[in-house]
């Protein structure tokens, strides 16, 4: 039996509903090559920081402005900068490469705060041939003083304006951790977003016993994770309507987690993590797994399987919710050694 693995992805079609989620390395020619030979339906690039052009800029003045007040010959003077290339001009160029070297659709992704961060860019990585943008919300609301209505409201104006900057397909990554994540949802996607990712992962910073330093620990995701993507795609899939675009992102990293990911309702599942750990071909040993389950189970195509086991269509709707919650702290089983009967002592 021949399967059928193109799928449909923020309007672009796709060879394959496997897709490499923003990592450092895919902004180079070369991997970007690797993993379109490997399958993947489409590459997403690593993400554009506003912070990292911001923190640029600064040293850039503060060099400029060293030592005018203090040399007399120094109030006329003003280095060349014409060739200096910034984060914004290093990404655009990455992206122009890689845009010729792979025949995939390549996903752009901008990471920013202000609406000057995220406008004049998006437009930027328009103009430089991305087939799509990924808006990456990355944000903790630490600020007692601002509510989560106002929080949602911020976040909803960017989108907002960045949907009225650009033309090209437009997904939002968001957190899980919105206080009404479906409603969110829904306002995300009047605010013009063509498709949602689901979920940002927040890195967790460590505390160093010996500096007492705040530290980044950067750990990649495990398969457990698939499933909060997994049980909110299956609720928002029904809510949403097929016309919006669903990728599952976060502990993916066999054929199994595609499956599940599809059959809850997604369009494509990211991948990052696993590639990190066994490199871009990878991809291939995945979609081996994809086309074997599909023809055991005798799925002709993607497109027959999308949603097959969503909220809307599983025999127990109430499973993707609470109705569960008893079932899977009961379903624990301690290991063995923890419940046998310890030895008694014999006193004479």
């Amino acid at each position: 039996m021949t399967v059928d693995l193109r799928t449909r992805y923020l309007g672009l079609e796709l060879r394959s509903p496997i897709v490499a989620s923003a990592a450092p390395q895919n902004g180079e020619p070369a991997m970007a090559g690797r993993l379109e030979r490997a399958g993947v339906g489409a590459i997403v690039l690593p993400s554009l920081f506003e912070e990292e052009i911001l923190a640029e800029e600064i040293e850039l003045n503060d060099s400029l402005e060293q030592g005018t007040e203090h040399f007399a010959e120094a109030l006329d003077y003003f280095p060349a900068i014409g060739n200096f290339v910034g984060a914004a001009d290093r990404y655009l160029d990455s992206l122009e490469r890689v845009r010729t070297a792979v025949g995939v659709p390549i996903i752009a992704s901008l990471n920013a705060s202000t609406t000057l961060g995220w406008v004049p860019y998006a437009r930027r990585i328009q103009e430089a041939g991305a087939d799509a943008l990924e808006l990456n919300l990355y944000r903790v609301a630490a600020d007692p003083r601002r509510t989560g209505a106002q929080v949602d409201a911020h976040d909803l104006e960017l989108i907002a304006a960045v949907r009225a900057a650009v033309t090209i397909p437009l997904a939002i990554k968001l957190s899980p951790f919105y206080s009404s994540l479906a409603d969110f949802a829904a306002a995300v996607v009047a605010a013009g977003a063509d498709g949602l990712v689901l979920f940002n992962r927040f890195y967790q910073p460590d505390l160093d016993l010996d500096t007492l330093e705040v530290v980044p620990r950067l750990e990649l995701s495990e398969a457990a994770e698939v499933r909060l993507p997994v049980r909110w795609i299956g609720i928002l899939r029904p809510q949403l309507g097929a016309a919006v675009s669903l990728a599952a992102t976060s502990g993916v990293r066999s054929g199994s987690d595609v499956v599940k990911a599809l059959m809850v309702g997604a369009d494509v599942a990211m991948m990052t993590s696993a590639l990190l750990r066994h490199g871009p071909e990878h991809v291939a040993t995945v979609e081996a797994e994809v086309r074997a389950w599909m023809t055991d189970h005798e799925y002709v195509s993607v497109e027959q399987l999308k949603g097959s086991a969503s909220q809307a269509t599983a025999d127990d709707p109430s499973a993707f919710e609470r109705a569960n919650y008893l079932q899977t702290i009961r379903s624990w089983v301690a290991p063995r050694e923890l419940t046998a009967t310890a030895p008694t002592t014999r006193r004479d």
